[in-house]
This record gives C-alpha cells, sequence and structure tokens, in this order.
C-alpha cells in the first residue's frame, strides 16, 4: 500500500514483506501533505535514527493505525473520499449484561437495606451523633433518597478504582500508591509502608511482586501504565529536562499565585507573553487566558450570546459546553454528530421561521464544534461545517481543548489539518492541559471580541487569574514545540 509504505520510512520502520491485504480498510489512499499526528516526525525524516524505530512496541498494530490513519486523513483533510457518519450503536449483548449488573446490585442493596432495618445491625444504619444536623426531625436530608442509596450500595463497592492517589509525574508509566481498606471498601486508607501489613505472608506477596516498588519514605506502591492522564506530547516524562529550569527560574520574580482577577491585579508580563504567543500561533488577532479549561466554555459562552441568540451544537459537545449554552439563555439546537447537511438544515430553518411565536431573526447564530470529541476520539469535519457556516452567516466556535498542539503537521489543531484557514472560524478555544504540561485554557479571535470578553467573561473578571509558573509552564512548552517544528 502507497500511503502505508511512505509512513513507514518516514516512522523509520522496516518494510514489511508484501502481504496480501485482506482488511477493507487496505486501499490506496491518495497522497496529501496534511498528515496525522505523527507528522512532526514526517517533517524530520532526515533527521530520524533508523534504528531508534526498530523495536517499535505497536508493531502489532501499526499495519491498523496507520490505515485507519490514511482513512481518516482522506475524510477530513483532503476529502477525497466521501462518507457519511455512522450512528454509534451500542452492542445488545454489551446493554442488556450493563443493565443486568445495575439490577443485581440494586436489589442486592435494597434486600441489604431491608434486613439492617429488621435487625437494627448493619454499616449504613443511621446511628446518633452529636451533631444536631443530623437530627432529621428538624433538618432536611442534604442528599435524596437514591443519591444515598447509590453512593452506599453501588459506588462504594468500586471506589477503589477511582481517586487513586499517585506518587510520581503523570508520564507513560506511573506509580500508584496502594490503599486498604477494613470495611469493605467503605472507606480507603493509604497502606504506608511493608511494616503497616499484618502478617510477613502478605509482606512477601508484596515484594515478589513484578510491580512493586516503593517510593518516599518507603511507602509501598505499584508501578502501572497510565491510561488516564492528558500526557499528550510527554511534558510529563521529560519535565526536568525541557521546562523545569525556565519554571522554577520564574518563581524567584513572581508568586505561585496573584490571588487576584485579571482586571484587577492579576496580569504580569508572562499573562500577556502566553497570549501573544497563542495568538501568533493559530493567526488570530488576539488571545485571552483563562484560569481552567472548563470555566473556559462554561463563562465565554454566555459572554458571547445570550437571549434573543441561537446556539447550534454538535451531539457529542463537551459537557463545558453544554452548561456553558445553558447558561447562556440562548435558545440552543443540537444537530447530528459531523453531519452537515443536518447542520444546513437547522440554519435553514433558523433563518426562515426566526424565533419562536414572534418570528422576529435571531440576533446571531452560533455553531459551536470540537477539534477531536474527547469521549469518542472522532475528527470534526471541520471543513464540511465551516463552509455551511459561511453560506448562511453563522458564527463558528471551535473547542481545541483535545486536538491543539497534537494535531496538524506542526500541532496547530483541527484547523491545520482539516486545511481551513483560521480566519474562517471566529472563535477558537484551547487548553494547556493535553499537549502543554500545564492548566487553564484560552480563547483566540479578534482584537475586538478579545476586548469585549475581557470585561464581560466571569473566567477573566471574577475568577483568580492563571498562576504565573503555570504561564511559564506554557512558553516553555512552545519554546519546545518552535524548535522542534523549526518555526519562527
Amino acid at each position: 500500500m502507497k500511503q502505508q509504505s511512505r509512513l513507514r520510512r518516514l516512522l523509520g520502520l522496516k518494510e514489511k514483506n508484501a502481504e496480501k491485504e485482506t482488511n477493507d480498510l487496505s486501499i490506496d489512499y491518495p497522497e496529501t501533505e496534511v498528515s496525522s499526528t505523527s507528522s512532526g516526525i514526517a517533517s524530520h525524516e532526515s533527521s530520524v535514527d533508523e534504528d531508534e524505530f526498530h523495536d517499535d512496541v505497536y508493531a502489532d498494530v501499526r499495519d491498523r493505525m496507520e490505515e485507519l490513519s490514511a482513512r481518516d486523513r482522506s475524510r477530513y483533510a483532503s476529502h477525497s473520499e466521501s462518507h457519511t457518519e455512522e450512528e454509534l450503536k451500542l452492542p445488545v449483548f454489551a446493554a442488556y449484561t450493563t443493565y443486568l449488573g445495575y439490577a443485581v446490585l440494586i436489589l442486592c442493596g435494597h434486600i441489604r437495606d431491608l434486613f439492617a432495618n429488621i435487625f437494627g445491625h448493619g454499616r449504613y444504619l443511621r446511628r446518633k451523633t452529636p451533631y444536631s444536623s443530623d437530627n432529621l426531625q428538624v433538618f432536611a436530608p442534604l442528599l435524596k433518597s437514591w443519591e444515598n442509596f447509590y453512593t452506599r450500595r453501588l459506588y462504594h463497592r468500586i471506589q477503589d478504582c477511582f481517586n487513586r492517589p499517585i506518587a510520581s509525574s503523570p508520564g507513560a508509566s506511573i506509580q500508584v500508591l496502594e490503599r486498604v481498606s477494613d470495611n469493605g471498601t467503605k472507606t480507603l486508607e493509604l497502606l504506608g509502608t511493608l511494616d503497616d501489613l499484618d502478617t510477613d505472608k502478605q509482606r512477601e506477596e508484596y515484594e515478589k511482586s513484578p510491580h512493586f516498588v516503593k517510593v518516599s519514605q518507603d511507602r509501598v506502591a505499584r508501578n502501572c501504565l497510565n491510561l488516564g492522564s492528558y500526557n499528550y506530547l510527554g511534558f510529563a516524562d521529560d519535565w526536568n529536562i525541557t521546562c523545569k529550569a525556565e519554571v522554577v527560574r520564574s518563581m524567584e520574580d513572581l508568586p505561585i499565585s496573584n490571588s487576584s482577577p485579571r482586571n484587577e491585579y492579576g496580569t504580569t508580563h508572562l499573562h500577556r507573553e502566553v497570549e501573544e504567543l497563542v495568538a501568533r500561533f493559530l493567526g488570530k488577532e488576539d488571545a485571552l487566558c483563562l484560569n481552567m479549561g472548563f470555566n473556559t466554555n462554561c463563562t465565554t459562552i454566555p459572554a458571547l450570546v445570550q437571549r434573543g441568540d441561537l446556539i447550534i451544537s454538535d451531539e457529542l459537545n463537551h459537557t463545558s459546553i453544554v452548561n456553558g449554552a445553558r447558561a447562556s439563555g440562548a435558545a440552543i439546537r443540537i444537530f447530528r454528530h459531523n453531519d452537515s447537511k443536518h447542520l444546513e438544515g437547522i440554519l435553514r430553518e433558523a433563518i426562515v421561521m426566526g424565533r419562536p411565536r414572534t418570528r422576529r431573526p435571531w440576533n446571531k447564530i452560533l455553531v459551536i464544534v470540537e477539534g477531536i470529541y474527547s469521549m469518542e476520539g472522532e475528527y470534526c469535519d471541520l471543513a464540511n461545517v465551516v463552509r455551511v457556516c459561511k453560506k448562511y452567516g453563522a458564527y463558528v466556535y471551535l473547542d481545541e481543548a483535545h486536538s491543539i498542539g497534537a494535531m496538524g503537521p506542526t500541532g496547530r489543531g483541527c484547523s491545520e489539518y482539516c486545511g481551513v484557514d483560521t480566519s474562517d472560524i471566529d472563535i477558537m478555544m484551547g487548553t494547556f492541559t493535553k499537549s502543554f504540561g500545564g492548566m487553564g485554557g484560552y480563547i483566540a479571535a479578534s482584537k475586538d471580541v478579545i476586548s469585549f470578553l475581557r470585561k464581560s467573561c466571569a473566567g477573566s473578571s471574577y475568577h483568580n487569574s492563571l498562576s504565573p509558573v503555570v504561564c511559564q509552564q506554557v512558553i516553555s512548552s512552545f519554546k519546545v514545540r518552535i524548535i522542534f517544528y523549526g518555526l519562527s
């Protein structure tokens, strides 16, 4: 396969013997300059050591990965392959077994509650406490009966899977502290050292485990493969080499927190530098950085639209977008995921019919999509979305929380990957959490829009500003990216 051979050569992998392709995706996709997330490596093929990739950890699935990558580029970047989005369907077996598991847990939970009330003994039986607020004859319960039941009988049984404390940087491998429970996982406590175990047999079992490791103060931890962090470009793995010196140096002059919003005393020269870097990187006039990625959507969308406006949102958009849209007071319409024809139909109807009852035209229409949909991992068909929005005069709001930095030949996100000029995207949102090793989010747009948001966005006016230390982390990660890609 031509595309496969090209990617193998760029990645420095040995060519395999020609085999008959049996997969239905094994077709010759056309060449395109816009590459996948591995395009950063591709742009530096001359500097790649061919022996470096011989021991490929993805060797068993490399062919499949390259085929899927080529298919996606053909669909979303070059648009040489027509496609229709298939409805995501849950297998019947998975659905029934999931519901069956919940049914068994709920039934057993009610039976346990029944016997606890009859015999007056149980882990969750309410007992008298010295706190007056626990007197339900005077105070209303804080939790509804179902919320309380779910926590007691469902969540507590599996809570050891969540909230795992770690003792290392969130790199490719991660050290997770061991926790123990003596009451059926109702409560969990850190194990501490091996001396805290009851028997020598337990200590021996831990020491013989291939994943056993001791961390600071001889605490017991477990080496695990990290599949739960946003460490897209590996800054958590090599932070000591790439960013540590500048980040630590920034604390000599500036505090950890400015303890003030941006509009008061929360702006430093590092904040200005981050915003200038983001704006230049994305080809926009100006940018605004905020303290939290989730709140960037939650506070920016209500500032941009209000009652009398219309939001048209992809059905798979993130919860932060949903919360921001609901808080705005604007009318909301949903279009099928990546279905530009359905989007066009909704736009036509909105323009022709106007607002409900009055039929007055909408003040403005804002279409909101994501570059990469975080829960499904699917790309946005951005080129067609922008084409439809330009045709009908709707504004485009692009959430690039998961695509900025890790998508496109130079990491400029979904717009670069899909070949869409950023001037055709009115509002560009992203976060510094995934590909920059930091936290917070940004909005990039025209100077007029950013100037308006600085005054009207609650995240800028009322929320504590982004930590100067995090600003320096973002700046340092930008420098690494600029050096790697040879950007000016």
